[in-house]
C-alpha cells in the first residue's frame, strides 16, 4: 500500500462519516449513502488516480442530485 493511497483514503473517510451523519440528521439519503460509499471505497481501490477521481465525484454527488 503506497502512502498517497493511505493519506488519500483517511481524507476521505473522514469526509464520508460527516457526510454520513449530515445526512442521518437531516434524513437525506443521498448524503447518507455517499457518506457510506465515500469510507467504504477506499478499500477497494489501489490507483492513486482513481480514488482521488472517484473521490471528488462522489463528494459532488449530493451537491448536484437531491433526493
Amino acid at each position: 500500500m503506497q502512502t498517497a493511497n493511505l493519506f488519500w483514503g483517511l481524507i476521505f473517510s473522514s469526509v464520508g462519516i460527516g457526510y454520513f451523519i449530515y445526512g442521518r440528521r437531516q434524513s437525506s439519503l443521498i448524503a447518507r449513502y455517499c457518506g457510506i460509499a465515500l469510507f467504504l471505497y477506499p478499500y477497494l481501490v489501489t490507483n492513486t488516480l482513481a480514488l482521488v477521481a472517484i473521490g471528488v465525484v462522489l463528494m459532488l454527488t449530493p451537491r448536484f442530485i437531491d433526493l
